[in-house]
C-alpha cells in the first residue's frame, strides 16, 4: 500500500483548486464563443436537402467515353489535314499549273530595286518586239513551280532576291517550230559573283543548262528531259548588275534525244544580237518513265 505524505496531499489540493479557479475565470468567454459558432450560418448544404430538379442528370460512363473518343478523332483529323495540306497544294500546283499568261502577273516585286529591274526586263525593245510576234509565247516559267516548292529550287528560290536574281527571267518561246527555240531576259546582281564584279561562271553554266533544256523540251515526246552532256565555252567576263539575254536553239531531234546550242549576251538598246559572253552545246535525253514525271516548266497554254 502506497503512502502519500501530507505535503504531497497539500500540493494536489492546491493544484486542483488553481485549475478550478482558472476554468471559472474563463468560463464566460468559452460559453460566448460556443454560442457564436452555433449561431453562424452554415455554408454546407444539409445532408437531406433535395437536389435541384432543373440540373441535368449526370452523364453516364458510356457517354463520357464516346465524347472523349469523338474529340480525339476530331483532333487527329484536324492535325492530319494540317499536315497534308502543303502536299495537296503542291500536287495541285503540278497537276494544274498556271497558264503562260497567268505567270506574267504572279510575280510581285519585293523592293523598289526589284520593281525597277522588272520594269526594264518587260519593257525593253527586244521584249516588246518578241511580244508583238505571235510565233513567240511569253511566260515566266519559274512561276509555274508551286509556291511552297520554290524555296527548294535553285534558280526559282535560292538564287532569287535583291542583288541576286531580283526578278524571275522573262522567257519567249517558239514552241510550234519543228526545232523550238527560246529567248530569255534576266538581271544578275552583285551577290552572284565569283571574282569581284564578275558573275560566277558556274551560275552562267546553270542558266545555260536550264535555258537550253527549256528550248528543246517541246520537241521531246513527253516534253521533259535530263542533261546528258553540257559543253561550255567562256568568251568574255559577264559584269555584275547586268541585264542579259540567253538565246537557245534546238539543232537536232532524234526520238528521245535533242541537241541544243545557245549563248548569253548583254541586253542592248535594240533587238539585234549582242556579243557572246559564254556559249554552250548540250544533249538532252528524255528518261524512261518520263510520262509520269512532274512538269516544272510546261509550255502549255
Amino acid at each position: 500500500m502506497t503512502t502519500v505524505s501530507g505535503a504531497a496531499l497539500a500540493r494536489r489540493a492546491l493544484w486542483g483548486a488553481g485549475n478550478r479557479c482558472i476554468y471559472r475565470a474563463r468560463q464566460p468567454a468559452i460559453q460566448k464563443r460556443f454560442q457564436t459558432i452555433q449561431s453562424a450560418p452554415s455554408t454546407a448544404p444539409p445532408l437531406d436537402t433535395p437536389s435541384d430538379p432543373t440540373a441535368p442528370p449526370p452523364r453516364s460512363r458510356t457517354s463520357r467515353v464516346l465524347g472523349a473518343t469523338a474529340l480525339f478523332v476530331l483532333a487527329t483529323a484536324a492535325g492530319l489535314a494540317m499536315s497534308v495540306a502543303p502536299a495537296i497544294e503542291t500536287a495541285n500546283g503540278f497537276l494544274q499549273p498556271p497558264t503562260n499568261a497567268e505567270t506574267l502577273s504572279l510575280f510581285v516585286p519585293a523592293s523598289p530595286e526589284a520593281e525597277e529591274i522588272n520594269k526594264r526586263i518587260i519593257s525593253n525593245p527586244l521584249a516588246e518586239s518578241l511580244r508583238a510576234n505571235p510565233q513567240w509565247i511569253e511566260s515566266r516559267p519559274h512561276m509555274k513551280i508551286p509556291a511552297n516548292m520554290r524555296s527548294h529550287n535553285l534558280t526559282a528560290g535560292t538564287l532569287q532576291g535583291d542583288d541576286k536574281i531580283a526578278s524571275p527571267p522573262l522567257t519567249f518561246a517558239n514552241t510550234k517550230a519543228e526545232l523550238p527555240s527560246i529567248v530569255q531576259i534576266a538581271h544578275l546582281g552583285e551577290k552572284l559573283c565569283g571574282h569581284p564584279t564578275i558573275i560566277h561562271g558556274g551560275l552562267l553554266a546553270t542558266l545555260l543548262d536550264e535555258g537550253l533544256a527549256r528550248a528543246c523540251f517541246p520537241a521531246l515526246p513527253n516534253k521533259v528531259g535530263v542533261t546528258a552532256s553540257l559543253n561550255i565555252t567562256y568568251k568574255k567576263p559577264c559584269p555584275a548588275n547586268s541585264f542579259i539575254v540567253l538565246r537557245a536553239e534546238t539543232t537536232k531531234v532524234d526520238g528521245r534525244k535533242a541537241w541544243v546550242k545557245g549563248w548569253i549576251e548583254i541586253l542592248g538598246d535594240g533587238v539585234e544580237e549582242g556579243e557572246h559572253l559564254v556559249e554552250a552545246e548540250a544533249l538532252f535525253i528524255e528518261p524512261r518513265g518520263a510520262k509520269n514525271m512532274a512538269r516544272l516548266y510546261s509550255d502549255d497554254e
